[in-house]
Order: C-alpha cells, then sequence, then structure tokens
C-alpha cells in the first residue's frame, strides 16, 4: 500500500474521532533513536516522542533486546499469577520514588492509573470529592474525561458531580489578571474557597499534572504546590501527583516532575515513558492507603510481563546513563533557541516555557500590543510547515494555540540544534 491507500483505508474503517494534526500525516513504518521514516521513505526529527512516551527513542536497543527475549519466555498471565518481571518493576519503581511510597499497582494505561487512585483516594477518607484543576487532561474515561477540563476532548457532560475544578497556575494567562510572584499565588489559595463553597468542606484528594501537558506544558510556579497541598490536607484529602507525561526524567535533573516543586504526593499515577512505547500505566502508593481496598480485584494486563520488562529496561537505562542530567543539559539548549525566536518574531511567539525535554512555544495575535488572543491558525501552519521540513512536534492548548516540543530523551546536541533550525525555519516562514 502507498500513503494515499493507507491514508483511504484509516478514513474507511477507523472512528473518524481518529484525528491527526495534519492535512496529510505520514505513514510512519520504522524508526530509529529520534528518527522516524515515513512509507515513502521521507525522514522527520520525532520532536514530539510519540506524546512523550518514547522515551529513550525509538528501537531502543536495551529496552528491544529484554523484550525479545522476554517473549520468547512468557506473554501474558494477568496479575492473577506472579511473574518475575512484574516485581521487578514494582521494586525498580519503588526505589526511585519520592515520599516512600511502597505499594504498586498496573495497569494498561495512564486513564486507568488515574481512575485507580482516585478510588483510592476516596476509599481511604471516607469521601467522594475532588479537585482537579482546568486545563488539565486525565484520559478518555467518564471519569477520566470529567476530571479533564476542556471542552475540546470530552465526548459527554461530566459524569462524576463530586469532582470540582480550580483555576489553573497559568501565569501567562492568569484568569485574576495578576502577576508573579505579586499575585501571592492567589491561584492556589482559591483551592480553599473553592472546597468551602463547592464540597461538604471535607475531600477525597486533589489530582494534578506537575507541568500540564494537554493544557499547554503550563509550569506552575515554583511554590504554588506548597501552598496548594497544604489547603488539600487542611481538608482531609490526599494529594495524587499525575506523572504520565512529567515522570522518568522528562523534566530534567529529576525522575519525577513533582520533584521540582518541594512536596511529596501520597499517590503517584504514571504511564507513557514508563516503558519506552509499550502499553502500561501505574499507580503508587503508601502502605496504608494501598490497605484500605478489600474487595476483590485483577488486572488483565497489568502488569504484562513484555510491557514491565520493558520498562524494567527503560528505567535501568534513564539511571544507569544519567538521563535525567542529559535532558537538563540539551533541554537548557533547546530553551535559549527557543527564547532567542521569541526575541526575534516578537508578534506571533506570546510565551515560551517548559522544564528539560517538555517545552512549549504558545502562539498569539500579536504580542507586541498585548493582544494575546488565542492564535491557533498559525499554530496549525507551524506544524504543516516543521512538517515539510522533516520535524514532527506536537499541539496543545485550550485554544489549540500551543505547539509542545517533547524529543526522546537521548537526543543529542547536533539533533537538538537542527531541530531547532527548523522551528526557526519555519516561523520565519509562515510570519513572512
Amino acid at each position: 500500500m502507498n500513503s494515499d491507500t493507507v491514508h483511504k483505508k484509516h478514513k474507511d474503517l477507523l472512528f473518524p474521532c481518529v484525528t491527526s494534526y495534519y492535512e496529510k500525516p505520514p505513514v510512519l513504518v520504522s524508526g530509529s533513536g529520534c528518527m522516524l521514516k515515513d512509507l515513502e521513505g521521507k525522514e522527520y526529527i520525532d520532536f514530539f516522542g510519540g506524546v512523550l512516551t518514547v522515551s529513550l527513542g525509538h528501537a531502543h536497543k536495551a529496552v528491544n533486546a529484554a523484550v525479545k527475549e522476554q517473549i520468547d519466555k512468557l506473554i501474558h498471565t494477568s496479575t492473577l499469577y506472579p511473574n518475575l518481571p512484574i516485581v521487578e518493576l514494582a521494586e525498580a519503581l519503588t526505589n526511585i520514588v519520592p515520599g516512600g511510597l511502597k505499594k504498586c499497582y498496573f495497569t494498561s494505561s495512564g486513564t486507568e492509573a488515574d481512575e485507580t487512585a482516585v478510588m483510592l483516594a476516596q476509599v481511604y477518607t471516607g469521601r467522594m470529592e475532588f479537585i482537579a484543576l482546568r486545563h488539565a487532561y486525565s484520559g478518555r474515561s467518564m471519569l477520566g474525561q470529567t476530571l479533564t477540563a476542556h471542552s475540546t476532548w470530552r465526548a459527554m457532560p461530566s459524569q462524576i458531580a463530586s469532582v470540582k475544578h480550580a483555576i489553573a497556575p497559568y501565569c501567562y494567562r492568569c484568569a485574576f489578571g495578576l502577576k508573579y510572584p505579586d499575585c501571592g499565588l492567589k491561584c492556589a489559595k482559591d483551592i480553599e474557597e473553592l472546597i468551602q463553597t463547592t464540597t461538604v468542606g471535607k475531600i477525597a484528594g486533589f489530582l494534578a499534572e506537575p507541568i500540564m501537558g494537554v493544557g499547554g506544558f503550563v509550569v506552575p510556579p515554583k511554590d504554588y504546590f506548597k501552598v496548594a497541598v497544604d489547603i488539600i490536607k487542611k481538608y482531609g484529602g490526599v494529594f495524587v501527583a499525575d506523572e504520565v507525561q512529567t515522570g522518568f526524567g522528562r523534566t530534567g535533573t529529576k525522575m519525577f516532575g513533582i520533584e521540582h516543586f518541594g512536596v511529596n504526593p501520597d499517590i503517584m499515577t504514571m504511564a507513557k515513558g514508563i516503558a519506552n512505547g509499550f502499553p502500561l500505566g501505574a499507580t503508587v502508593t503508601r502502605d496504608d492507603i494501598a490497605e484500605c481496598i478489600k474487595v476483590l480485584t485483577f488486572s488483565t494486563f497489568g502488569g504484562n510481563p513484555v510491557s514491565s520488562t520493558a520498562a524494567v529496561a527503560t528505567i535501568k537505562t534513564i539511571v544507569n546513563e544519567n538521563i535525567c542530567a542529559h535532558v537538563e543539559e540539551v533541554g537548557r539548549i533547546l530553551r535559549e533557541r527557543l527564547e532567542a525566536v521569541k526575541k526575534r518574531y516578537p508578534k506571533a511567539v506570546g510565551d515560551v516555557r517548559g522544564m528539560g525535554l517538555m517545552q512549549a512555544i504558545e502562539f498569539v495575535t500579536d504580542e507586541t500590543k498585548g493582544d494575546r488572543t488565542p492564535n491557533p491558525k498559525i499554530t496549525k501552519a507551524f506544524i504543516e510547515e516543521a512538517r515539510k521540513r522533516g520535524l514532527l512536534a506536537g499541539k496543545g492548548g485550550l485554544y489549540g494555540n500551543v505547539v509542545r516540543l517533547s524529543p526522546p530523551m537521548t537526543i543529542s546536541k547536533t539533533e537538538i540544534t537542527e531541530a531547532s533550525n527548523i522551528i526557526e525555519d519555519s516561523i520565519k516562514n509562515i510570519s513572512a
């Protein structure tokens, strides 16, 4: 089949909602490291990492070797039977997570991990009401869509009435019209009034991404979580750190995003980058919280031996090769280039932000005139232009006006420079 045939079959056979960023997306057939190749042989720098999932690059030798060996031993058991990879993974995770979290539950996705975390918090506290953030994303299930605060990602009205959404720590678009640090972290302090006015006064917990992913890589102020979590604890809730996108070194220097903010979560959820592309989700918590679940439960695909093996190999590589430090170094180079692009194109580029290899460009109508009206049109033009030049990037933000840049964490300085040149050339071309 050629690309036209694949596109036609894709349109004819898949749900129409299975969409792409591109007018005519490349049909990808192979990859190595940070590079991908389409059906016609054109190569691309993968600067979205399979939505922050291919942590160590495509076809990573150590991960693939471990997986190939495991496939010849055992592919599936379900959690009704213990297996070696699942306990090796649980041990690896509990050795690297903060806060003394020692119990793991494995699923197939981040959505399931978040669902598990919410259930845990509700059973543990004996309460139902949960605080989430506006601009957050938590998956496709009914609860996931309710936790998600993006109308564009909701197929139906909120189904879980007990979820309340707090103001996001989105400094570039502060809901209060204030500037940090003079704002006094009003967005965090407003959580208290939210609890007092929209709940019964006692809550089950607070689920938040350390950096909002689909929301456009929104990075909160350094002390945001200290203030927010103190309020949550005051009203009896537990804190769930959603590390589905920020986990496993993506933010640089630290293994998990929440470690940059000086608080320890009671529960952590993770997926995506945990297994370099193999489907796996995990929920990790304290002993006393894990022990509150007394009913029977199992997960058919959670802790699958092959996915668990991939995760163990991924974590070992991240730790042994000090990937977190590498991410900090190349992420700084990328950020410096993005800041330079912002200065050269101050009209369209309203904001650049992020941590490590989780960087974003927010396009607006005219920043030079203080017009921060979201500009999804130029964002779409950038995505297409970059693809023509051999770079695949992501998109996000409530208004569809944010470019998300998150290449595999093994990307070289040379590849960062090449990608940065494409980014700048693309913006120059669409701004002409």
